[in-house]
């Protein structure tokens, strides 16, 4: 029963250990019940539920195949499906979503064997058929979630059984099984040892844990960066960093710092040595890269929602703040560029260049890896900070919580951000009491003034750190956060060096031909062949390609070509990076002395 009353005040089972440790992490969640967001934030999540998860046919596309359990491979995304659900229900708690999970729920509990087993496959290639354990790993996962928000003590017993269905088949692995083989055995099994160690934190059984460190052997892990596609993809993104995330939490009880270096490996692969783009996205057909190359395949979706994730156990494991920076830049940009505007179509990939193409069908990996990290944003908002709160992403939102002396906060941050930015934040504690309030002070921030019921304070902030106000709070007080957003014109690195990408607070913006005439036909490479006159940026305009408050960016440029004249001959329109048929998002200058590095990336010197 504790652990169950515990795990009702955590967000998205991100840190199970927490009940044994829980003086680890500097910042703790906020359950989702406690929190409603708006805001651009808050529209995706409200688009993602009405206009794609309850329009989906969950009876067609889902779960016949886990009823006729005749696959011999493939995958669906149910466990993943049944997760978001479970989340959104949590968070909204919208009638119809609450039915869609009981229905998800029923269906799938009715699919379990005697044995335990769950899922699509032929009894041959169970377990061992590609994608089998990873789509049952998951499916346990979404179970435990079930029992976490909803206190389903029958989601409980199946994800034990199917668990430990799982755990018994594991000694008949077939002799060499991977080597060889299409993908390499911590991609196949991605997820799995998160799952296990969640069963392990929710029912204290050892022997998840003991499955988790010795059979799977994380604590050991340890794989370099492999660059390109080879047999076996070692080099992907999303198994990797689902396995950074699996042993951050594992650190949480074993506070090994071995299990720390895979995720610092990944850190500085990413923001050192050009693994991870302008906009968040990494890797080209889901593997690691380090050329810059924009176009095709970048991106993945998995690894996007995995990069967040482990962006957010780090801030709340160390406090950095930058960790919120790069969340932030990937949410903005990468993450919502995987979705159309109206939010029924999903993307496989995120390209800086060129044409995004949807995802063909609501099953899969990434579809369904979307839906998840969208419902799990809200969590990301505010967090617990020893006896206070520290404000992390800026949205219209609001939320109870308590700080010091157990004394009942309300707090609501009422802004258009990223539009401006301006944000007020509104104190409401249930009796006068002093607690620090954390503010994240963007890298990309500079000139940033604090008042608090009108007063300013007499501080510095630092950008890329949280500024920390603490004083006694009572009803009504009221603190305004102004962050200046001048045009940033960032310089490219590899492949993009030489241009610019031109961004605003955390968003990059783009060009779509179709809004600039006599543009239409022309393909990513050439539009970035366009040079942008510096001294033409004004204030932004209206623009609704991606939301209906939207911005866009109104600058000269000149033609390609040998011309020297002094006004451009070009007006362009620049839409939000999410705008779904930008093509084009790094230009040329003429002069570029007042382009300025990315802040979140360190240059190499050459």
């Amino acid at each position: 029963m504790r652990l169950r009353l515990f795990a009702h005040l955590l967000l998205v089972l991100p840190v199970f250990f927490a009940v044994t440790a829980p003086a680890v992490d500097v910042l703790t969640p906020i359950s989702l019940r406690d929190i409603q967001v708006g805001g651009e934030i808050g529209r995706r999540i409200a688009i993602t539920v009405t206009n794609n998860l309850l329009v989906l046919d969950v009876d067609q596309d889902f779960l016949p195949p886990f009823r006729a359990k005749t696959a011999t491979g493939g995958y669906i995304g149910l466990g993943k499906l049944l997760d978001a659900t479970v989340k959104f229900a949590a968070n909204t708690g919208d009638s119809r979503v609450l039915a869609l999970k009981r229905h998800l729920v029923e269906e799938i509990l009715k699919t379990q064997e005697a044995d335990g087993y769950i899922g699509i496959m032929a009894s041959p290639k169970r377990v061992w058929g590609l994608w089998d354990t990873h789509e049952l790993g998951y499916i346990i996962w979404a179970l435990l979630t079930d029992y976490q928000y909803f206190g389903e003590e029958r989601s409980l017993a199946a994800a034990r059984k199917a668990a430990d269905y799982l755990i018994r088949s594991w000694p008949a692995m077939p002799k060499n099984w991977g080597k060889g083989a299409e993908v390499a055995p911590h991609v196949a099994f991605i997820g799995l040892e998160r799952t296990m160690l969640a069963l392990y934190g929710q029912t204290g059984d050892s022997a998840y844990l003991d499955f988790t460190v010795k059979t799977r052997a994380l604590p050991d892990w340890d794989t370099p960066i492999v660059i390109g596609r080879r047999r076996g993809i070692e080099g992907h993104i999303y198994a990797y960093m689902a396995r950074c995330l699996a042993q951050l939490e594992l650190y949480r009880s074993q506070t090994d710092r071995h299990l720390l270096a895979q995720t610092d490996r990944a850190l500085d692969f990413m923001l050192r040595h050009d693994g991870e783009c302008i906009t968040g996205g990494t890797g080209q057909c889901e593997i690691w890269t380090d050329d810059q190359d924009g176009r095709g395949e970048l991106g993945e979706t998995c690894a996007t929602a995995y990069q967040i994730r482990v962006y957010d156990s780090l801030l709340r494991l160390r406090g950095d703040a930058r960790m919120g920076d790069l969340m932030e830049r990937t949410l903005f940009n990468t993450l919502f560029a995987a979705q159309s505007p109206d939010g029924r179509r999903l993307r496989y990939f995120a390209p800086t260049e060129g044409p995004r193409v949807y995802w063909k069908t609501d099953t899969y990996c990434c579809p369904c890896n979307y839906r998840r990290i969208i419902a799990e944003l809200p969590a990301m908002v505010f967090y617990r900070a020893n006896d206070g709160v520290a404000v992390n992403l800026y949205t219209s939102a609001q939320a109870k919580l308590a700080v010091a002396g157990g004394v009942s906060l309300a707090i609501r941050q009422e802004t258009d951000y990223p539009n401006t930015g301006r944000v007020q934040i509104h104190l409401d504690p249930a009796r006068p009491v002093k607690f620090p309030l954390q503010l994240r002070i963007p890298s990309w921030a500079h000139g940033v003034t604090v008042c608090i019921n009108g007063q300013p304070v007499k501080a510095d902030p630092k950008s890329g750190s949280f500024l920390k106000l603490a004083r006694e709070w009572k009803t009504g007080d009221q603190v305004t956060l102004d962050l200046p957003m001048p045009w940033r014109l960032v310089k490219g690195r590899e492949r993009q060096a030489g241009r610019v990408a031109v961004m605003r607070g955390p968003q990059i913006f783009c060009l779509n031909p179709a809004q600039n005439p006599g543009l239409a036909k022309l393909d990513g490479v050439e539009l970035g062949r366009l040079t942008l006159d510096p001294a033409s940026f004004s204030e932004p305009v209206t623009n609704s390609a991606v939301r209906p408050d939207g911005m866009g960016c109104r600058v000269k440029a000149w033609s390609p070509g040998f011309g020297l004249g002094k006004k451009g001959d070009l007006t362009l329109t620049l839409t939000e990076f999410p705008d779904p048929d930008g093509k084009a998002t790094y230009f040329r200058l003429r002069d570029l002395a007042g382009a300025v590095d990315d802040e979140l990336f360190v240059i190499k010197a050459k």
